[in-house]
């Protein structure tokens, strides 16, 4: 019998990245009875992105976003649409910044042979030192060492590159469209746990994929107060106050999601006191 994989992704003026990822896609192992379909939301870009992934890769379905979704809204209209167009059985998420290994597609779907009711969130590791990039946390927030042999539970997801099969999307839905960039991720794989899924990382490293050299402006001291104010606020802050707010009372209850909304601000506006701490 086939199955049928929906590989979802978004981008912005990261041609020479985006190109990267999808020839790895494509180099990727598959076994024999599953077939990919790419849905590609190209988010206002102006380096001839969509222009080039037509020409190297004519299949691949582009969606057009307006330059203001970033990565959930762009994630979501990739997963609207291609529910839309099919009854998938699974869903891969996958960042354009992400090198897919050769075995790293198998590797997530023998995962969920085993685990056939969990997310599988695949693990991450540099390509200049090979250290673990992302994955998936503990409850505090720990990163998880991936286990070779099988995918260890975890309680928060990365969403470099993620396998949900079709029985978590149809009773958990898809990404939540109410936030713009980070914290989807996070809130996907909550609200899939609370409807009776796991989320696990992978038994082993599946692609590449480095990790951001500086942490947001908001966070760093040598960055001007008014800078580092916008930084906050701004959809590629990681931590908007307003979603993040919502994001926790949905998950963790009004007393941390108050606590954490004060020390936000707090954070950007004395951010040395943080330097070796976390919010």
């Amino acid at each position: 019998m086939k199955k049928f994989v929906a590989v979802l992704l978004t981008c912005h003026n990261r041609r020479e990245k985006t190109l990267s990822c999808l020839n790895s896609l494509y180099a990727a192992t598959l076994p024999a009875n599953h077939l990919l379909t790419i849905f590609l939301v190209d988010d206002g870009s102006n380096d001839g992105t969509a222009a080039a992934v037509t020409k190297e890769f004519p299949e691949v379905r582009i969606l057009q976003g307006n330059g203001e979704l970033y990565w959930n809204r762009g994630m979501h209209l990739a997963w609207q649409t291609a529910q839309e167009a099919a009854d998938f059985d699974f869903y891969l998420w996958l960042n354009d910044d992400v090198k897919i290994k050769p075995n790293g597609i198998e590797v997530l779907l023998n995962n969920h042979e085993n685990y056939p009711n969990s997310i599988i969130a695949g693990v991450m590791a540099s390509e200049v030192d090979g250290k673990i990039t992302y994955g998936g946390f503990d409850k505090n927030e720990k990163q998880i060492v991936f286990d070779a042999k099988e995918p260890l539970p975890c309680f928060y997801i990365n969403g470099n590159m993620v396998l949900v099969p079709k029985i978590v999307k149809d009773k958990t839905g898809i990404l939540d469209p109410m936030f713009p960039h980070a914290t989807g991720d996070f809130e996907y794989g909550l609200r899939a746990r609370k409807n009776g899924f796991e989320t696990r990382i992978s038994s082993g490293i599946v692609g590449y994929c480095e990790s951001n050299p500086l942490p947001p402006a908001w966070q760093r001291p040598e960055v001007s107060l008014i800078k580092r104010a916008k930084s906050l606020y701004a959809p590629t802050g990681y931590c908007h106050p307003f979603y993040f707010f919502r994001y926790e009372l949905r998950h963790f209850g009004i007393f941390r999601a108050v606590k954490h909304f004060f020390t936000l601000h707090l954070r950007m506006l004395m951010p040395s006191l943080w330097i070796t701490k976390s919010v």
